[in-house]
């Protein structure tokens, strides 16, 4: 399973696809932002961002995408333009067919450092401890997308497990006459 992890912004849109290697320990292959600039218009931005990430997508052909979903902050213009960039990075996933999977911060927080208020220096180092790196991943936007994966490296199988015990239960259900 080949993931992209996508930490969504207008400004930066920090990626990373990762992997596991033949022993299931996790690896980075690439990581890199996305950035536009803000005099740009918003349109514009958003376009660079979907051609940026197809690119990617298309260059490092993953099999799934771990987007981090949007919380709510105190700035709603700032939480508006992460929307904006999120839905361009999902319709970017969607039509190179990604399997798209959405995480909130606390649940990729908690999955990846056993903390889901983990502060964001803490986060870059238990990410650099389970890619094995020699530094932190800069900047914190591309940290962020290397978690995401990282958390559904984790939780993707068990999700999977999940989804199809839930649909056995229901076929047994429907069979049962419930």
């Amino acid at each position: 399973m080949k993931i992209l992890g996508i930490d969504p912004g207008l400004d930066r849109t920090g990626w990373a696809v990762v992997t596991n290697n033949s022993a299931k320990q996790p690896v980075l292959l690439a990581s890199g932002l996305i950035h536009t600039p803000a005099k740009m218009p918003l349109e514009k931005r958003l376009a660079a961002i979907y051609d940026e990430l197809t690119e990617i997508i298309l260059q490092h052909s993953p099999t799934e995408a771990a987007i981090e979903e949007v919380f709510f902050s105190k700035r709603a213009d700032t939480q508006a333009n992460t929307t904006h960039a999120r839905g361009v990075i999902l319709l970017a996933c969607e039509k190179q067919n990604l399997k798209i999977n959405g995480y909130n911060p606390k649940i990729i927080k908690k999955t990846v450092s056993g903390n889901g208020l983990a502060q964001k220096p803490q986060m870059q180092r238990m990410v650099q401890l389970m890619l094995r790196l020699d530094s932190v991943l800069k900047p914190d936007d591309t940290a962020d997308a290397a978690a995401a994966a990282l958390c559904h490296l984790r939780l993707g199988p068990y999700n999977e497990l999940m989804k199809k015990t839930q649909e056995k239960m229901r076929c047994l259900r429907i069979s049962a006459g419930k």
